[in-house]
């Protein structure tokens, strides 16, 4: 079959390679029709989150059915059926109180309670490299699915694959980074980042009953879809200050009820970030978290959504002690979202497919990676479809 698979910094290749087989008895086989480019991808493509050896990427993905483990009763030949990018078990401790991101079943090589930077991480994730799990991705022909009695849904015939491709990752992203801060009306919401993660944070604290939704990008083409597809007030970041400013001055002076990071570790940068993180022996930037716990109101919520993957010097714990926040993070809980998310996509509660702006063939993949990373071509969102 055609995979694509990351073959160092900056190099992905659409490779052939042997097709998937059932491994244990509750794994599918399955055909993929849909899979999405997701900007944690980007770290791995980046080389900021190690590979050593060739591996498929991608953990949105979508598909047939087409083979079934013996284990696996509710699910057969046939099915269509979306996946969220978390790998779970299902019935150990942390799946039990609805954190599959934390499933101490799925990554037997690499998981631990410490959560250190190469040793005892978390639960497995699709196509994350062997630090979550080494299990290949969607980004291919087929995949096998583990623990598929567990994660696929079943997709209802009357919804497209662009309509519900995002279920598997960055709507329930976006919406455990609204959910964690218990919006239930009437708050201010700044969401830092106007990827695809962002606006999904904005569509859901909409959902949750938000009176005003704020979204902060360096790219106004970015802004722009967001205010389109979401209804978000944006603000073109310069700096900090002056993003900070706006928000307050926006919230009566006391700044947002909740702030979301959506943007991570790998920020755009200038020199003098740059120059910081080579001081300091860091890895990417924390300015934009730096911004969340300026912008959020005393007694207020930072939901961090963006990855962050090394330590960062002169955390502001001073200001989260006097300010009060209250500061959430890490994998979001996917399995525990998708149904009632699936059922706001069915009620038209909620439109998804409107960030897509490049449906593009899985051959073309290495091109869709750089146009993604670069922001070329006001890329903000690329679907790969394996079957053409």
């Amino acid at each position: 079959m055609k995979a694509l698979r990351i073959h160092g910094a900056k190099d992905v290749r659409v490779d052939n390679v042997d097709d998937p087989e059932i491994k244990e008895s509750r794994d599918i086989i399955l055909r993929v029709t849909s899979t999405a480019i997701c900007g944690s991808d980007l770290h791995i493509y980046n080389g900021s989150i190690p590979q050593p050896h060739p591996m498929t990427l991608g953990h949105e993905f979508m598909g047939i059915v087409e083979e079934v483990g013996k284990g696996v009763k509710n699910l057969k030949r046939g099915d269509r059926v979306v996946v969220p990018f978390p790998v779970a078990c299902g019935h150990c401790l942390f799946c039990n109180h609805d954190l599959p991101g934390h499933c101490e079943n799925s990554n037997p090589d690499h998981y631990g309670p410490e959560g250190g930077l190469m040793t005892e991480k978390g639960g497995a994730l699709f196509g994350y490299t062997d630090l979550y799990g080494g299990y290949d991705g969607g980004q291919a022909e087929f995949v096998r699915v583990p623990y598929a009695d567990f994660g696929p849904r079943k997709v209802p015939d009357n919804l497209t694959d662009d309509q519900v491709l995002f279920l598997t990752d960055i709507f329930p992203t976006g919406y455990t980074g609204i959910d964690w801060a218990n919006v239930k009306g009437g708050e201010v919401v700044a969401i830092f980042g106007a990827g695809p993660v962002g606006i999904m944070a904005a569509k859901s604290a909409w959902l949750r009953g938000a009176s005003r939704v704020i979204i902060v990008d360096t790219q106004q083409y970015r802004l722009d879809l967001a205010k389109k597809s979401a209804r978000a007030e944006g603000i073109l970041w310069d700096n900090q200050k002056q993003v900070v400013d706006e928000i307050r001055a926006m919230s009566k002076g006391y700044g947002a009820d909740v702030c979301v990071e959506a943007v991570g570790f790998e920020p755009d940068r200038n020199l003098a970030d740059r120059a910081k993180a080579v001081i300091n022996l860091e890895k990417g930037s924390d300015k934009v978290l730096l911004a969340c716990m300026s912008a959020v109101r005393r007694g207020g919520f930072v939901s961090v959504l963006g990855v962050y993957s090394s330590p960062f010097d002169n955390f502001p714990i001073h200001q989260f002690f006097d300010k009060g926040i209250t500061l959430k993070g890490g994998q979001a809980p996917a399995h525990k979202h998708i149904d009632k998310l699936m059922g706001h996509v069915a009620n038209g509660d909620v439109r998804l497919d409107d960030i897509i702006s490049h449906r593009l063939p899985l051959s073309q993949a290495p091109h869709a990676y750089d146009i993604f990373r670069n922001k070329k071509d006001n890329c903000t969102k690329v679907v790969l479809k394996p079957g053409e």
